[in-house]
């Protein structure tokens, strides 16, 4: 038999918010989703009218009223709604009469969901439907630039030995250093292969392995700091390839405050509730390394992720796509915000997927 307590279960596991009001716009209850959009806990949210609830929204509130009076349904695309201390969110509402079992009182049911989720979830996909092109696309040329840069190098060697004037040594020495550069920048972009190696730990273990690796090789200048949530739980992934790819992101951040006096911030927390994807898991760690420098440059923002994209003249361009690569691997995803200052990456990862 269904009870009224299965009936909560479902609704807080929805993702549309779901607030129950009485005929005078009063809150009477409120699903979980609902407690998220209006930061509010349900027991603060009973009682409260909806005009409070979602303030310069007038308009919106006469409609609801307007479907109370009559009883009618109505549907609102598009919406702005502003919250109290929130910003102002992007919503499709509808509102629909109900009749309660105790005694047959109508109230009535709003559900707010928010179109810029839906946006944000469009987006990433985007971004990693570019992440696997690009990635497919760098494997395909590295395979294409490695077999020749081998023959190269051979006959470098071979011309070497046939040179009469250990002078003209020079000039072939300079192919084979090229040759075996351009194999490393190659063998970069092929990136690590093979199944993933799963193993439970501490995510805080390997940001700080990672801290101090980067902490011996910065200049002084830098100061790395840490905002850790010691109340994460443990990972489920490969460890050796998570360390690459914060390495990456933490390099690039202290890289982005040289030669000037900056600040490097690894931190870390968990996020519910968090789609990455098409996929929504319950808990996913949100790490984010925040730098203070000039920020990322606008005509390159939309390509960051892109091979041979760099910001600084000596940038190899492989180091964020190398990144994406490896966390998309583990069901994750890196996003960034900048502005001059203030740059954020963050890593969306879930905890306990099985890679």
């Amino acid at each position: 038999m269904f009870t009224e307590h299965d009936a909560r279960t479902v609704l807080n596991q929805l993702a549309t918010a779901v607030i129950q009001l009485d005929t005078a716009l009063h809150v009477l209850e409120a699903n979980s989703a609902a407690e998220s959009l209006t930061a509010t806990s349900v027991s603060k949210l009973r009682g409260l009218p909806l005009s409070r609830l979602f303030t310069h929204s007038d308009k919106f509130v006469a409609s609801v009223r307007a479907a109370a009076s009559s009883m009618r349904s109505f549907t609102e695309r598009d919406l702005l709604l502003s919250r109290p201390n929130l910003e102002t969110l992007r919503v499709d509402c509808t509102v629909s009469p109900c009749l309660t079992t105790a005694g047959g009182t109508p109230t009535l049911v709003l559900e707010v969901a928010s179109t810029e989720r839906q946006q944000r979830i469009q987006a990433e996909e985007n971004k990693l439907l570019q992440n696997q092109i690009s990635t497919a696309l760098m494997r395909g040329l590295a395979h294409e630039v490695k077999n020749p840069l081998g023959g190269i190098r051979g006959a470098a060697q071979l011309l070497e030995r046939e040179l009469s004037d250990p002078q003209h040594h020079e000039y072939t020495q300079i192919i084979i250093g090229e040759a075996d550069r351009l194999r490393k920048l190659v063998d970069r972009m092929l990136g690590p292969r093979g199944q993933l190696t799963p193993s439970s730990f501490n995510i805080h273990e390997v940001l700080e392995h990672v801290r101090h690796v980067v902490a011996i090789e910065a200049s002084p200048e830098v100061t790395i700091h840490r905002d850790y949530d010691p109340s994460l739980p443990d990972v489920v992934a490969d460890r050796d390839l998570l360390v690459q790819a914060f390495l990456n992101l933490v390099r690039n951040a202290v890289q982005a405050v040289k030669p000037r006096r900056g600040n490097v911030t690894i931190r870390s927390r968990a996020q519910r509730k968090f789609t990455i994807g098409s996929t929504l898991h319950r808990l996913v760690l949100r790490l984010e390394i925040i730098d203070d420098g000039p920020g990322v440059a606008s005509d390159i923002a939309d390509s960051i992720f892109f091979p041979m994209v760099s910001g600084r003249a000596e940038g190899s361009g492989l180091g964020l796509p190398i990144a994406q690569s490896l966390i998309n691997r583990h069901g994750g995803l890196i996003d960034f915000s900048s502005v001059p200052g203030d740059t954020v990456f963050t890593v969306w990862l879930p905890i306990r997927n099985t890679p």
